[in-house]
């Protein structure tokens, strides 16, 4: 079973033979098992030659890249081997189609706005006064499929989601003062965490598309633009609330993370280096738990759901099968 990688190091990353090798700046390296690696994710200040990146194209590892601060600044993507055409083709005719775009992009937020339920009645099951707050979304919930086009649809999304945010002063067992959500840059804790988190889940979402002959460029929720996986944003809205919000309720509520794990640097706040690789740590044990699925009858992880999410849009762009959005069930 391949792995995620992760890299807290200033040194340097470099082919050795048949093995990638990181070496610090003491002299101290670690070789990492290729065969084992489906992406990397590096942290601090990592130098690699094109001969590094070029084996890795070959080996189709993407490479996740952070800044100093923790924030992701971009992935390089190896060239696509498993493509069709007629995918494409029929990945642009749902984008230009209205009517077609805005199906996919509702059952994307039906999905993750269920998902959004489930934290909160996994929280109110625990005694957390939520019933006020689930109604509300419940009743917002009734007017995705009312809309008419993505921007009608965005504003129902952006209602949800402050209601559900709202809750997260009643979830967290912590005084964390979160009042809205703020993106760039973020200006708390609890919008540092969730920057970050957000960003494990599209980075995780576009290595499974990247398994998929899926062109990550074309979305339906999020709109098409330069620089930018799209589709992994779309992917990522269904996962969001059951592993970065999951992750977030826990280490907070079991105090594994406090104010004290962050910095504040000029206008935002940043997370420290122990605290980063904690929340790596669980956010990589999140993905590899594993359900008994429904309706394969067998278990998967996680992750494999996120590359399962890949295939049920192949069969709905193919005509093959209508798209549904992964719901918790459990």
């Amino acid at each position: 079973m391949s792995e995620s990688y992760f890299i807290f190091s200033n040194g340097e990353l470099k082919r050795k033979d048949n093995v990638v090798r990181i070496t610090a700046l003491d002299g101290r390296f670690k070789d990492i098992k290729v065969e084992m690696t489906r992406d990397i994710y590096l942290f601090g200040e990592v130098s690699l030659n094109t001969k590094c990146l070029n084996y890795l194209a070959t080996l189709k590892i993407p490479v996740h890249v952070f800044n100093y601060y923790g924030f992701y600044t971009g992935t390089f993507y190896p060239k696509e081997t498993n493509v069709s055409g007629k995918l494409f083709v029929k990945q642009v005719e749902n984008y230009t189609d209205n009517d077609k775009r805005t199906e996919l992009a509702q059952l994307i937020i039906d999905a993750a706005s269920a998902n959004i339920l489930r934290n909160l009645r996994y929280y109110q099951e625990r005694g957390k006064e939520l019933e006020e707050i689930i109604e509300q979304i419940k009743a917002l919930r009734k007017g995705i499929f009312k809309t008419q086009n993505v921007e009608e649809l965005m504003g129902v999304e952006g209602s949800i989601r402050k209601v559900y945010y709202d809750s997260w002063n009643i979830i967290v067992n912590q005084e964390i003062d979160f009042e809205k959500r703020v993106k760039r840059p973020p200006d708390n804790m609890i919008n540092t965490m969730i920057s970050f988190l957000n960003t494990l889940v599209y980075t995780a979402c576009l290595s499974e598309i990247y398994v998929s002959q899926l062109n990550p460029t074309i979305s339906y929720l999020h709109s098409v633009g330069d620089r930018r996986f799209s589709l992994s944003l779309d992917l990522a809205e269904i996962f969001k609330p059951l592993l970065a919000d999951r992750v977030i309720f826990s280490l907070l509520n079991k105090k594994m993370i406090t104010e004290k794990d962050f910095a504040k640097d000029s206008n935002y706040f940043y997370m420290k280096e122990k605290a980063q690789k904690l929340i790596l740590k669980t956010f990589n044990e999140r993905l590899e738990t594993t359900i008994k699925h429904r309706d394969l009858g067998r278990s998967v992880s996680y992750r494999h759901l996120m590359r399962l999410e890949a295939y049920k849009l192949v069969k709905h762009l193919m005509e093959d099968k209508k798209y549904e959005g992964f719901k918790i069930w459990w």
